[in-house]
């Protein structure tokens, strides 16, 4: 075999390995880990407390914000299901309300939710607003704790804050601390509240956050995350030399009689 023939076929092997790494890195990069990778923190419940301070003015995507803080707020929890506020499918946030400021959605769980491992045997899912739980059977509902979840409207405006948010995953242990806070776009006329408690439920239970910080404490599934994220490169850079090589490869002909 030539040496073309050769790399020829080491890049189409290559291509078929980073397609099985793309699928099998995709799968388990959002898994939960069990209740031990967590520390302490996600014990706690999330603090709160009254603030009398005045509204001020954010910019985001060039667009002026006014926030109104109504709580000083921190949280330590479990990601475990999120939604991005530029999704192609999310027709509302950018297109309809002009709202840079939600930068992304996190559903984050804590305390007895984590301990028990319940979330384990769950169902999230985050929607333009909303997110959703589910459980198999009313055994796993009793279990889970309601008032320890919560669906938390990121708003940031700092870079260096936005990455951070950006960063965050399904599995990840998370801590981020700012203001629950009502904000508004003056130009557009769109305003949103904020929930103040965990016992409630439905439309207007979400938490509304301007965050000052947000650290992701406990990253889970490194090594499928990079798996996913190698593969993703790796594949149409191995499919493009792979092509490129049957392109300029003389063909092969049977010179036998």
């Amino acid at each position: 075999m030539t040496l073309l023939g050769l790399l020829e076929k080491l890049l189409k092997w290559l291509f078929v390995a980073s397609l099985f790494g793309l699928a099998i890195g995709w799968w388990n990069r959002d898994a939960l880990p069990d209740p031990g990778f967590y520390d302490k923190h996600i014990e706690e419940e999330p603090r709160q407390a009254k603030v009398e301070k005045a509204p001020f003015a954010v910019n985001a995507g060039n667009t002026a914000y006014q926030i109104a803080p109504l709580y000083r707020y921190q949280l330590d929890g479990v990601v475990v299901s999120m939604h991005h506020a530029d999704s192609w499918w999310d027709i509302y946030h950018h297109d309809d309300w002009q709202d840079y400021l939600n930068l992304k959605d996190l559903c984050v769980i804590w305390g007895d939710n984590v301990r028990s491992a319940v979330y384990q045997q769950m169902g999230f899912d985050n929607t333009t607003w909303t997110c959703w739980a589910s459980w198999p059977n009313s055994e796993v509902g009793r279990l889970f704790q309601k008032d320890q979840l919560s669906n938390n409207h990121l708003l940031a405006d700092r870079p260096e804050v936005q990455a951070a948010i950006l960063a965050a995953r399904p599995g990840d242990q998370v801590r981020f601390s700012g203001y629950l806070a009502e904000y508004r776009n003056p130009a557009t006329g769109f305003y949103r509240k904020t929930s103040t408690v965990r016992t409630d439920g439905g439309n207007g239970a979400c938490e509304t956050v301007y965050v000052d910080r947000f650290e992701v404490v406990k990253q889970a599934n490194t090594g499928w995350r990079r798996l996913f994220d190698t593969s993703k490169w790796l594949a149409p850079l191995s499919l493009v030399g792979f092509i490129g090589l049957m392109a300029v490869t003389p063909v092969r002909r049977d010179t036998h009689r």
